[in-house]
């Protein structure tokens, strides 16, 4: 048998309800071993109640618990980073307007980073202005040492040039023009000193101004001598030294040059990294403090839109929350849910379906709401969708418990549905109009198939019986019994092995 509501469900949301519960179960189990007498079984069990077999009308349904959401609503939520205290709080339930007041946060500590952070600001700003003139001084002394390296390697060609086209050249005709005038005041001293010779044999000069002719000879012979020999140093070893002094000089100069702009590149980059560096540190405490300056205006909340006030914990409130009301004085975490703020329309319910009943439930199955609230009130909707995945929160406080979200919209737009309203929703999944019945618990299994102990005469003998479908009374009957025919309703006890399935072949009653 295929039992649908056959678990308890909704689940319960407090302890209390839950001892209830379980005092309900073990009464129902007294009741069951201390009902009225039956027919006697041959192993001469005491008699049990029966039920008579009959069609009838039978409806098939999963009964799932939930609460009242509204379809579209604004969520409020803390954004202030951390952990922040409520100081105001708007009053649950009141109407209001777009732009009053919801929340205000503690902003104390927020305000003294932000005094804190402008010092950071002021700091980082000095710093990057003097980066900056850092920068344009750097650059000016980079083209200044340029332009002078590249001057005194101008200067170093320009000096060779005009040493060998130039000074080289007119200090060899010097040299050459010295020693043409040597060879002839040579020459004539040598010429005046044969005359002077002739004249002395002569007697018409004396011995002295023969000596003083033959001195002057000696003399200019001396000086074309050394005009020689200056004409030898200079193209022997003044021409080849000087040449090598201004090429080298020249060279010198051209890796000055290099240096000279290798470094003023260098400090360029260094100096604009250094200024990147400076902006970007100014750049970034300027961020902060415009964080934190948001941070500042976000702890005042106001209302995006016009709505009645809903506190976040009044919806999460229950046996599965361990988390604390809102009000002034608690202190919230960032992204937490503070207020919803409904917006006026449709509404829609919000159950939990157990996955024991998933391969039966479907989108678009017409539902039955009742809400605790409104006592014989019945709301039509319909099975809008169902989680793909278990509910995280229910899993982890129970590994063994997987519940599915689902949705539920609802056909009306009543003002007396108000969020947060406890509800119970019933999923119609078949409707069978002239149909065999049972109740559940008078359907065992034995040895894997579904058996009845059908009551006669001498007693009772089970039978297997073919079960379709069940609500959680009734199981449907496809075949092994017939109209009038009485069953146990507490049947023998059977081996552990032995129980009524649940639905989709799942647990079932044992």
């Amino acid at each position: 048998m295929t039992d649908v509501t056959y678990k308890i469900s909704p689940w319960f949301k407090n302890r209390g309800v839950i001892l209830v519960g379980v005092l309900v179960l073990l009464g129902l189990i007294w009741w069951l071993s201390h009902s009225p007498a039956g027919p006697t079984l041959p192993s001469g069990e005491t008699e049990r109640s029966t039920f008579t077999v009959h069609s009838g009308d039978l409806e098939i349904s999963v009964l799932e618990g939930g609460s009242i959401r509204a379809r579209e609503q604004v969520t409020i939520k803390s954004e202030v980073e951390g952990r922040t205290t409520i100081l105001y709080m708007v009053k649950e339930g009141v109407q209001v307007q777009p732009g009053d007041l919801l929340v205000e946060l503690d902003a104390s500590q927020l305000e003294d980073q932000k005094v804190d952070q402008q010092i950071r600001v002021q700091n980082a700003e000095a710093t990057f202005i003097r980066a900056r003139e850092t920068l344009e001084v750097t650059e000016n002394q980079a083209q200044s040492d340029v332009d002078k390296a590249e001057l005194d390697f101008r200067f170093a060609k320009e000096d060779l040039v005009k040493y060998l086209e130039g000074d080289y050249p007119k200090e060899l005709k010097e040299a050459e023009s010295s020693i043409t005038v040597a060879r002839e005041e040579l020459r004539r001293a040598e010429e005046k000193l044969e005359w002077s010779k002739v004249l002395f044999q002569e007697k018409y000069i004396s011995q002295t101004e023969l000596q003083a002719d033959e001195l002057a000879a000696q003399k200019t012979r001396l000086d074309l001598d050394l005009a020689v020999g200056n004409r030898d140093l200079l193209q022997n070893f003044t021409f080849t030294r000087r040449r090598a002094e201004l090429e080298s000089q020249v060279r010198q100069t051209e890796l000055a040059l290099e240096r000279a702009r290798r470094k003023a590149s260098a400090d360029l980059v260094q100096a604009k990294a250094d200024l990147r560096a400076r902006e970007s540190e100014y750049e970034r405490e300027k961020d902060k403090l415009s964080k934190l300056l948001r941070q500042i205006e976000k702890t005042r909340i106001v209302a995006p839109s016009e709505g009645l006030v809903v506190y976040a914990s009044s919806g999460q409130m229950g046996w599965r929350s361990n988390s604390e009301p809102l009000g002034e004085g608690a202190e919230v975490r960032e992204r937490q849910e503070l207020i919803y703020l409904p917006k006026p329309g449709s509404v829609m319910a919000e159950i939990k379906i157990h996955e024991s009943s998933l391969e039966l439930v479907r989108v678009g199955l017409p539902v039955r709401v009742t809400v605790d609230a409104l006592p014989g009130r019945v709301f039509n909707g319909k099975l809008e969708s169902i989680a793909p995945l278990p509910d995280a929160m229910s899993a982890w406080l129970n590994p063994d418990l997987k519940l599915y979200n689902s949705e539920v919209s609802l056909q009306t737009d009543q003002d007396e549905l108000r969020t947060g309203m406890s509800c119970k929703a019933e999923i119609l999944i078949d409707h069978y109009p002239d149909a065999l019945f049972v109740p559940v618990q008078a359907v065992t299994k034995i040895n894997g198939d579904p058996t009845v102990y059908v009551v006669h005469s001498m007693g009772a003998e089970p039978r297997q019986v073919k079960i379709g479908l069940a609500n959680s009374s009734m199981v449907h009957i496809l075949d092994g019994l017939v109209d009038g025919e009485k069953v146990l309703l507490n049947p023998p006890l059977i081996p552990p092995e032995s129980s009524l399935p649940g639905p989709a072949g799942g647990e079932s009653r044992k």
